[in-house]
């Protein structure tokens, strides 16, 4: 997907709670960028300016020009950033989606 000139990324980040062990789970992240790097970095600053916000007990900011921000932030939860994976986002939605990619049978 491709809007105002630049791909969407969804960058995928593993995540572990701290206060109940063995609890995991994955924090997915969506929003234009150039490049894979770039795509975890904006969704890096993003979740911290989220964290920041609710530490200092104000709003979480969303809604950025480029699609990025965050709707929530879960204390308690330590998100692995050496581990993020990203790639251009695939609306599984959209009707643009290859016919073949072993979802479904015609």
């Amino acid at each position: 997907m491709d809007v105002m000139g630049l791909p969407v990324y969804e960058v995928d980040v593993p995540t572990r709670s701290t206060t109940q062990p063995g609890l995991e789970g994955v924090h997915v992240f969506t929003g234009q960028a150039d490049s894979r790097s770039a795509a975890v970095r904006i969704a890096h600053e993003v979740y911290d300016a989220a964290r920041a916000a609710r530490e200092a007990g104000c709003e979480i900011p969303h809604d950025r020009p480029d699609g990025w921000g965050a709707c929530g932030y879960r204390p308690g939860w330590e998100l692995d950033w050496r581990a993020a994976t990203a790639g251009q986002w695939n609306n599984p939605y959209s009707w643009l989606r290859v016919a073949d990619d072993g979802d479904f049978e015609l």
